[in-house]
């Protein structure tokens, strides 16, 4: 026993100065948001960033050389363009990050991978000077596997990520210049690691992904719950691997399987749950449904996920919830501020969410896949999400590359096995403002998104949110989608050929939208009027013109008991492109002043008109059409 004992501090002490050497670097076993699998470290601390002008520095002398003379220090998430509204700043560039890092374990059975949240736009990693990954594409993350042989298991290592956010018109958002020379883009094209990143530690297996869907036939029926999880081995030989996972305090056995050695295995199994507790905007009851991997003996990997029991489906042209007609109203977001640009916090993600609440909102959309933490607090408070990939506005000349268009139907696929376990999320969509006359192009593209994700979740709608013109008419190669997101500007913009000029044809058009497409669900996706002033109800731009369409719109609305939601475009602002106007003739560019909050906190005038209608609106469980 005492030998035993003494082998035992020996091994303690030689284990302190690796955590401490850790520690000093700044990493912190702790994580942003809850989710996901067990030993996660947060890269903090002090990291280093420095420009590359024209994008031409070496290797060498950006991410083998450990001196930081004309570097800058920064914290990570970071956007280095954030205060810079400049056209040079939107069109993009090259910078280079690097940090320092120690292993929190130099076992040599570990694995290391290092998660990016999200990386704006091109990555290339380097460790110790040597490439080791790549990755393109914002707003989802990806992780990089740090190779062995170029590890420094008992020394410093030296991460650095060059990122080149110049975009193309095939990329998502797309980004160019218009006939004019001016730059475009949906939003601010802020570059850098604008969410955190993360040093995973995996001892031989680990979870690639987890799906936990769940089957509730009516809102007072028996439920049944489907669990699927990869995993995979990153050691060098075959492991036995046993996987179970909890519902609350029920004990569940996916399996045992024998893995090989650098190879996946998937655990499936289907429950049955008696007398479930739903998940609700009134009452959202979540389950722990942790799952872990082991050897027989012991816990290799852990992932924590909780899910909701609940059904969201289309029924006679209406989205029901547990049955019940749908007819929510919420906001469009950006993550964006004056001073942190992309980079916010979770103090200013709480912030957004608590201002929707108080406005009476209970769904947020954006652009693009939100930071986890807005799902998972969504998912608490009752709230609704409607995540859309940023396949924004991409020419058809493009979207007929048959590589964009495979790139697009990816980029839903992974924003579904990323977000999936979230009972908040009601719909996923497969993009926005694509032509509003889609022919064959378009529609391979709609079917093969939607084929994509209906085979990784079965439990949710699909939809895709579109420009509202008259002209458009019914259009067949929408045929696949389940749920249509309009987003109408009627007597805000003119349209092509003045169509939406007057606001009066409104009520028409939604009609005429709604003979098209009955089986399918409607939702206002956008609408929406800039304000930055006090002025005359007549002039645009005004606070008083602000509400009068407040008012008109959503009056409108009310009138529609098939319509299953509608959005205001948006709960706060943001910046949008240099020389941004938006139909105001005193604009404030680049800044989108649609907002009903203003970048530094200040609520308009029509925060309380949305917040009188939102709250007099009976968002779920009414009569619906």
């Amino acid at each position: 026993m005492l030998r035993r004992c003494l082998l035992l501090s020996l091994l303690a002490a030689f284990a302190l100065p690796a955590v401490a050497a850790a520690q000093s670097d700044g990493l912190a076993q702790k994580t942003l948001y809850k989710t996901g699998a067990s030993s996660r470290y947060l890269m903090g601390g002090q990291w280093w960033y420095r420009a590359d002008p024209g994008g031409t520095g070496t290797v060498s002398e950006f991410a083998a050389n450990a001196s930081t003379a004309s570097w800058k220090a920064v914290t990570v998430p970071n956007a280095w363009n954030a205060k810079d509204y400049s056209d040079a700043s939107f069109a993009g560039g090259v910078g280079w990050y690097r940090k320092s890092f120690h292993l929190p374990s130099s076992a040599k059975r570990l694995s290391w991978v290092v998660r990016f949240e999200s990386v704006n736009y091109r990555a290339r990693i380097y460790l110790n000077g040597r490439l080791v990954g790549k990755n393109t594409g914002a707003y989802l993350p990806f992780e990089i596997r740090l190779p062995a042989s170029v590890l420094k298991r008992g020394g410093t290592n030296l991460l650095a990520v060059r990122v080149d956010d110049r975009r193309f018109p095939t990329d998502f958002p797309p980004s160019g210049l218009s006939a004019t020379g001016v730059p475009t883009g949906g939003w601010w094209n802020y570059g850098g690691l604008l969410r955190e990143v993360y040093l995973r530690k995996i001892d031989r297996i680990d979870f690639n992904t987890v799906a936990v869907l769940p089957d509730l036939p009516c809102a007072t029926c028996d439920a049944h719950v489907t669990y699927k999880a990869t995993v995979r081995n990153y050691g060098d030989k075959a492991q036995r691997v046993k996987v179970t996972a909890r519902l609350g305090a029920r004990r569940i056995t996916l399996g045992t399987a024998s893995v090989g050695a650098k190879k996946f295995a998937t655990f499936t199994k289907r429950i049955a749950v008696k007398n479930p507790k739903t998940w609700s905007p009134t009452s959202p009851y979540l389950y722990n449904t942790s799952l872990t991997a082991s050897d027989g003996k012991k816990t290799l990997q852990s992932y924590y996920e909780r899910t909701g029991i609940r059904s969201i489906k289309v029924v006679d042209g209406h989205l029901m919830l547990n049955g019940k007609p749908l007819n929510f109203r919420g906001f469009g977001t950006h993550e964006d501020s004056l001073d942190k640009g992309f980079a916010i916090d979770d103090a200013q993600r709480e912030q957004q969410i608590q201002w929707a609440r108080e406005a009476g909102g209970t769904l947020l959309r954006s652009h693009y896949p939100l930071h986890p933490y807005y799902y998972e607090r969504l998912d608490e408070l009752g709230m609704l999400a409607w995540t859309e990939v940023p396949v924004y506005s991409v020419k058809t000349k493009y979207l007929k590359q048959t590589l964009v268009r495979q790139l697009a139907a990816k980029e839903l696929s992974t924003a579904v096995q990323t977000n999936i376990n979230h009972p908040s999320i009601i719909v996923w969509s497969a993009g926005n403002e694509l032509s509003a006359r889609p022919g064959p192009v378009q529609g391979y593209y709609i079917q093969r998104a939607v084929k994509q994700a209906k085979a990784l979740d079965p439990t949710r709608p699909v939809g895709l949110a579109v420009a509202g013109y008259p002209s458009a008419g019914c259009q067949p190669e929408y045929g696949p989608l389940d749920v249509l997101g309009i987003n109408e500007y009627f007597g805000w913009y003119s349209g092509p050929n003045g169509q939406i000029a007057d606001r009066s044809l409104l009520s028409d058009y939604l009609d005429s939208v709604r003979q098209c497409y009955p089986k399918k669900a409607i939702v206002i996706t956008e609408t929406g009027a800039e304000a930055n002033r006090d002025g005359p109800v007549e002039e645009r731009g005004t606070y008083q013109f602000q509400q009068d369409f407040v008012n008109y719109h959503y009056g409108v609305y009310a009138s529609k008991p098939w319509l299953s939601g509608a959005l205001w475009w948006t709960l706060e602002e943001f910046a949008v492109r240099p020389n941004w106007e938006g139909g105001n003739p005193w604009p404030f560019s680049p800044i989108h002043q649609k907002g009903l909050i203003t970048m530094t906190g200040v609520k308009k005038p029509a925060f309380s008109d949305i917040q009188r209608i939102y709250k007099g609106t009976k968002q779920w469980g009414g009569a619906g059409q």
